[in-house]
C-alpha cells in the first residue's frame, strides 16, 4: 500500500547589514542579507521542515542545531540534502514541493527558474514537480516593514506502508 503524505514547513529570518540574501540555493543581490546561523535560506529550510514532517523525521532544529557550531554559515544544502535522505530512508518518493515567499523585497519572478533548477537538482525530483510564488503583505507586519522575510513550503510524500502491505 502507498500513503500520500504531506508535511508542511514554515521559516522566518531577519534582515541584516549585507548585499545579497540566500532564497532556494540562489544568491539574490539585495540592500540586506539574512540574519541565521547557516545561511539563512528561509525558503530551503521551510522544504527542509516539509521533507522531514512528511515522514516523521523531526525538524530542522533536530538535525541541524543552531547551537551547534558545526552548522555555522553552511549551506542549506546540505540541510535539504539530509532531508531528502530522510525520505528515502523511510522508503518515501518526493512527488511534489510548493514554496509560498513572503516578502516585500526582493523580487523573485527573475530568479524562479534559477530556484527551481536548484531544488531539482538537490531533490532528484522533475522541475515541473517544484513551484515557487511570492506574495507581500501589503506593507503590514514585519515583512511589510521590510524587517526579514518568511517562507512557507509543502512536500508531498508518497511512501510504501509496509505494515499494510
Amino acid at each position: 500500500m502507498i500513503d500520500i503524505r504531506t508535511g508542511l514547513g514554515f521559516d522566518v529570518h531577519q534582515f541584516c547589514e549585507g548585499d545579497h540574501v540566500w532564497l532556494c540555493g540562489v544568491k539574490i543581490p539585495h540592500t540586506h542579507g539574512l540574519k541565521g546561523h547557516s545561511d539563512a535560506d528561509a525558503p530551503m529550510h521551510a522544504v527542509c521542515d516539509a521533507l522531514f514532517g512528511a515522514v516523521g523525521a523531526g525538524d530542522i532544529g533536530i538535525h541541524f542545531p543552531c547551537d551547534d557550531e558545526r552548522w555555522r554559515a553552511e549551506p542549506s544544502e546540505t540541510f535539504l540534502k539530509k532531508a531528502v535522505d530522510e525520505v528515502k530512508k523511510a522508503g518515501g518518493i518526493i512527488t511534489n514541493i510548493d514554496i509560498t515567499i513572503i516578502c516585500q523585497a526582493p523580487r523573485i519572478a527573475t530568479h524562479r527558474d534559477g530556484m527551481i533548477k536548484t531544488l531539482a537538482r538537490i531533490t532528484g525530483i522533475e522541475a515541473s514537480r517544484i513551484n515557487i510564488k511570492a506574495t507581500t503583505t501589503e506593507m503590514l507586519g514585519f515583512t511589510g516593514r521590510s524587517e526579514g522575510l518568511a517562507a512557507q513550503a509543502t512536500a508531498t510524500v508518497l511512501v510504501e506502508n509496509v505494515l499494510n502491505a
